[in-house]
């Protein structure tokens, strides 16, 4: 699996490459608008992403306008929605509207922080990335 994690805190940053790392080949970018490059990047190369984990604040490009520019991305090109990739948004931020927000704009999954190891594998077999 080809992930891409785009997370401004070190420590989250860390914790979460640690853990994705075992799943397969992690990049990591600090912004949303590395992120947005990043993916952009990876289609160029014909190796597209699996997986996006957004933190919803960070610096340049917050989660919410990163999620936005790559679904652009993908309807620009074309790709059809069983194809494109699975955005799992992370936040501290739990409240309805941006959840509400978060998938209106067409993340997969919501995970709050602190991130729940458990519930996230289970997302992760849930959403066929993993066995």
């Amino acid at each position: 699996m080809k992930i891409l994690m785009a997370e401004d805190d070190f420590a989250s940053r860390k914790f979460m490459a640690n853990y994705l790392g075992k799943y397969g080949e992690c990049d990591i970018t600090v912004d949303g608008e590395e992120a947005v490059d990043a993916f952009l990047m990876a289609l160029e190369d014909e190796e597209p992403y699996d997986l996006i984990c957004l933190d919803v604040m960070m610096p340049v490009l917050d989660g919410y306008q990163a999620l936005k520019a790559i679904r652009d991305i993908e309807t620009e090109r074309r790709i059809p929605e069983e194809s494109r990739v699975k955005i799992i948004m992370t936040t501290a931020l739990n409240e309805e509207r941006n959840v509400k927000k978060a998938f209106e704009m067409g993340c997969t999954v919501y995970s709050g922080k602190p991130i729940d190891l458990d519930k996230f594998e289970k997302i992760l077999r849930k959403l066929e990335l993993i066995e």
